[in-house]
């Protein structure tokens, strides 16, 4: 017996130290790699700084979704991208980025024209591309040439290509303009055969955002809100693209019938069909292009043959990571709120009831800000967190800040509610906003678990204790959840109210979770005008009695362990290799995966007592 229970303990013995030895080893061959990347690239960097060619063409490679503000990346995933050679999942770029370098470019003599290459542009929201296209009208200025080049446009794109002095597109490619629609998935029929059962309350009657669980289908008077501000906002494209071609709006086709009748008529060439309808100006092959930009500019060592200065260069040359040197003039402070709002601290991408509200004080806290832009991208979210973050709004008033509210694509529904108490409101005529309405949302399997054979029972002391999503609601709690969305939902009337100069009864005609399009909010009292973000700085500055002024982007302080791993993996750029991932362009996959996404966002959700502020239909496609 006991030879036995010895062999069994050298056993476990030998098998942990296989384990241990195997682990040591991992561990320690991925420090090897990290080690020898880092000399390879040491090795390897080319010592001299970056530069612009002399003559050359700025090339606008815009790779992913136009924004006012990146998701926090973690230091070593950004590491891993940057050394093997791998893009992000949903890669980004900063507007004022593009613009900034635009600025720079068009004053620039060793730039001799800008190509417009959108193929891998993603979209953003017509306000965010409104501030492109008005960059490359500046520059256009100069008297420089502006190409666009595309083998396909897709309809974000070509507003930016719109703008160019040439637009040319590959005999084999083409554009189509769709308009803006929104089509979502509903789950009732669904979550009824998995027998789950669904809480809601709500209050407004355009209130649509819990609508997918539900129901079946979009509701008429979802319908009629959501009709109203896509037929503006698609009415807002026509009129920007019509001006940038310099051709009629109703060029636009916008029945099958009459795409039909045009596409027939160029033989069914969707090329063919761009050019006859003035979307472009020349089909060229990508030799044909590359051999006029290279009489123009030169010849060059790289994929394109043609002599040019990327976009990325361009931006380190301009925008170097040199620190930040601090003045005593006095500044206007711009603090971002970008993404979906939730309650605690949250990275930079999404808003965080007290991050946000961090970055807020950190302006009050500075005698040097005088003024204070909250510019705002959001749906909304959590009410809670929403409120949290306009109780800062209030302390910098009550320290003598004024506050402006710059709305950029959204502001609506928790994106409203953080604005409507700031100083002055100024929205792009295409920002989605109000949806002044409040929901709560949760659900119970108590059927879903019974169908399985699985059953919860027990006591407690009081009829409150034991609240659980395996256990059906008591009828009396779901009134107190109802009420308390209806609370909330006063509140936000009495806020609007008191913000705005509007009687309740006034603010709760405009409500009921309706969402409106900037021109629409201007006409109804609840934006006070339209204009961009630096018009917000102005007007911020005009009421802080502001000749001279810096602006600066507020930005969250980071831990010196933040920043020691930051600079350590920032420097990274290795030639190990590339990653390969493996996806799947099926069009059913995709709608899985964006089934999935929205009930990720749901998941997300975290407002202490359930009730949100949320704007679920704003997206726009």
């Amino acid at each position: 017996m006991a030879a036995k229970g010895n062999w069994t303990k050298s056993l476990f013995i030998g098998l942990w130290t296989v384990l241990n030895f195997t682990r040591k080893l991992f561990f320690n061959l991925i420090f090897i790699v990290i080690f020898v990347g880092l000399i390879i690239a040491i090795a390897g960097q080319d010592n001299e700084p970056l530069s612009v060619n002399k003559d050359s063409a700025l090339f606008l490679t815009l790779n992913g979704k136009l924004v006012i503000e990146k998701e926090s990346i973690d230091p070593f995933e950004q590491f891993l991208q940057e050394s093997l050679g791998s893009e992000p999942e949903n890669p980004e770029v900063l507007v004022r980025d593009v613009v900034k370098v635009l600025e720079n470019a068009k004053k620039d003599r060793r730039i001799k024209a800008l190509v417009l290459d959108l193929h891998g542009l993603t979209g953003g929201g017509l306000d965010k591309l409104r501030s492109v296209g008005n960059a490359i009208d500046a520059f256009k200025e100069s008297g420089k040439p502006v190409y666009a080049i595309g083998d396909y446009f897709s309809q974000d794109q070509y507003y930016l290509a719109a703008h160019a002095d040439s637009i040319y597109l590959n005999p084999m490619g083409g554009l189509m303009f769709e308009g803006y629609g929104r089509y979502g998935m509903y789950f009732k029929d669904m979550l009824e055969k998995l027998k789950v059962t669904t809480h809601i309350f709500r209050v407004g009657t355009y209130k649509s955002a819990v609508e997918p669980i539900m129901r079946n289908d979009m509701s008429d008077e979802a319908k009629e809100a959501e009709k109203q501000w896509l037929d503006g906002y698609w009415a807002q494209y026509k009129a920007d693209v019509a001006a940038a071609r310099e051709i009629d709006e109703s060029n636009f086709d916008e029945t099958l019938e009459g795409l039909l009748a045009k596409f027939e008529a160029a033989g069914g060439d969707f090329a063919q069909y761009a050019l006859e309808n003035n979307w472009v100006d020349a089909l060229k092959t990508r030799e044909e292009v590359r051999v006029e930009l290279t009489e123009l500019v030169g010849e060059g060592d790289n994929d394109h043959g043609v002599n040019l200065t990327s976009f990325n260069t361009y931006l380190k040359v301009v925008n170097p990571p040199m620190p930040v040197i601090e003045s005593d003039m006095d500044k206007i402070a711009v603090v971002v709120a970008k993404g979906t709002i939730l309650n605690g601290n949250q990275k930079a991408g999404t808003i965080g009831g007290d991050s946000t509200a961090r970055l807020l004080r950190k302006a009050r806290l500075n005698d040097n800000v005088k003024a204070v832009v909250l510019q705002i991208d959001s749906p909304g979210g959590s009410a809670f967190a929403s409120e949290v973050i306009r109780q800062e709004v209030l302390q910098l008033q009550q320290a003598g800040k004024p506050v402006v509210a710059s709305m950029s694509t959204y502001a609506a529904s928790g994106g409203y509610w953080i604005a409507a108490s700031t100083d002055r409101i100024i929205a792009s005529p295409s920002t989605i906003t109000g949806s002044i309405g409040v929901f709560g949302m949760f659900m119970t399997y108590e059927n879903s678990l019974d169908y399985l054979g699985i059953h919860s029972d027990g006591v407690g002391s009081t009829e409150l204790a034991g609240f659980s999503a395996v256990r059906p609601l008591a009828p009396e709690f779901g009134q107190i959840l109802q009420r308390n969305v209806e609370n909330t939902y006063g509140n936000f009337l009495s806020l609007v109210s008191n913000a705005r100069g509007m009687s309740i009864e006034e603010v709760d005609s405009v409500a009921q979770g309706r969402v409106w399009i900037g021109e629409d909010a201007l006409e109804l009292g609840l934006v006070d005008q339209l204009g961009t973000l630096d018009e917000a700085v102005a007007v911020a500055a005009e009421i802080a009695e502001l000749e001279k002024y810096d602006t600066f982007y507020v930005q969250r302080t980071l831990s010196a362990q933040e920043i020691f791993w930051k600079e350590f993996f920032g420097q990274a750029m290795t030639f190990v290799g590339k990653w390969q991932f493996a996806h799947a362009d099926s069009a059913l996959v995709n709608e899985f995966k964006r089934v999935l996404n929205e009930f990720s966002l749901v998941n997300q959700l975290n407002d202490p007592k359930g009730t949100y502020v949320l704007c679920l239909p704003c997206d726009v496609k």
